[in-house]
């Protein structure tokens, strides 16, 4: 084993829409290289500062009249979906995921990335299936870290989802990324850091874990709409610099599975501090 000296990254272009990814970027689809023109982009970034953001002000449509009507989510905002197991948590995020087709349709898509944490492959590739076959893969990236991976790439698999996001933000798109589901994410992050013998604190989980999501979901934000000054953002990529465009933005909705509807473990009242509602 050797270090490359580089900072772990994945290259993201046009050509990654349709397809499902690992958290290296590489497909796992069967259906070949990405191809196209690719831009190196890092998994751990500095989150844009309030200088190069802007109020939320744009709706996103979700399709669901319950939301868009009571709980509307903006272009740029973090909206926490929690619940216990089998409550249709995920179900939402994709339905929602399908209902920006409208969108796709009348040649202003919003870009959909599904991260998918610790789950089977086979709920993945159902997933991506049902997708397909609603024409949403169309405008839609799924990065995969299945059970069977190893915990680094579960870990880093929303990093990865975040990365790809980034992209389509800072080039002046709306995008919408889904993690599903962070609580999975936490876990693998505690199995990596008490095998590298880091001290555990509440419930086991290592001390920087509320650091873990919250770096992740700053990231999510909707960028100031001058060109100039969205050109200084802070930590962007050499790669990025000559596509950059202001007015961008990157929806969250982060999922968080509770127990027995207990909303005051440790995960859960984390992520909900983090988050701008739920």
């Amino acid at each position: 084993v050797k270090r490359t000296q580089r900072i772990a990254s994945l290259k993201v272009g046009e050509q990654i829409v349709g397809r499902v990814v690992n958290t290296l970027g590489e497909p796992i689809d069967g259906k070949g290289p990405i191809g196209g023109e690719l831009y190196e982009m890092p998994l751990e970034r500095k989150a844009p500062g309030v200088i190069f953001r802007q109020p939320v002000t744009e709706p996103l449509q979700t399709g669901i009249k319950a939301v868009d009507a009571m709980i509307p989510v903006g272009r740029g905002q973090r909206e926490l979906v929690i619940g216990d197991r089998q409550t249709g948590k995920s179900t939402v995020c994709i339905d929602t995921i399908l209902n920006q087709k409208e969108f796709y349709d009348a040649g202003k898509p919003v870009f959909c990335i599904y991260v998918a944490i610790g789950q089977k492959a086979s709920t993945v590739a159902g997933i991506a299936k049902m997708l397909e076959e609603k024409g949403a893969m169309a405008y839609t990236v799924i990065v995969a870290a299945n059970a069977s991976d190893p915990a680094p790439m579960q870990v880093y698999a929303p990093m990865a989802g975040a990365a790809i996001g980034e992209y389509f933000r800072d080039s002046g798109r709306p995008a919408l990324i889904v993690y599903d589901d962070l609580s999975k994410q936490a876990v693998a992050y505690r199995e990596v850091s008490l095998l590298l013998r880091r001290p555990p604190g509440r419930e086991a989980y290592p001390g920087d874990v509320f650091y873990l999501h919250s770096r992740l979901l700053e990231r999510a934000c909707k960028v100031i709409a001058d060109d100039d000054i969205a050109k200084d953002m802070n930590d962007l990529p050499d790669t990025l610099k000559g596509i950059v465009k202001g007015g961008g933005s990157l929806t969250a909705l982060p999922i968080i599975e509770t127990q027995a509807g207990d909303v005051s473990a440790y995960i859960p009242t984390n992520v909900i501090s983090i988050t701008d509602g739920q």
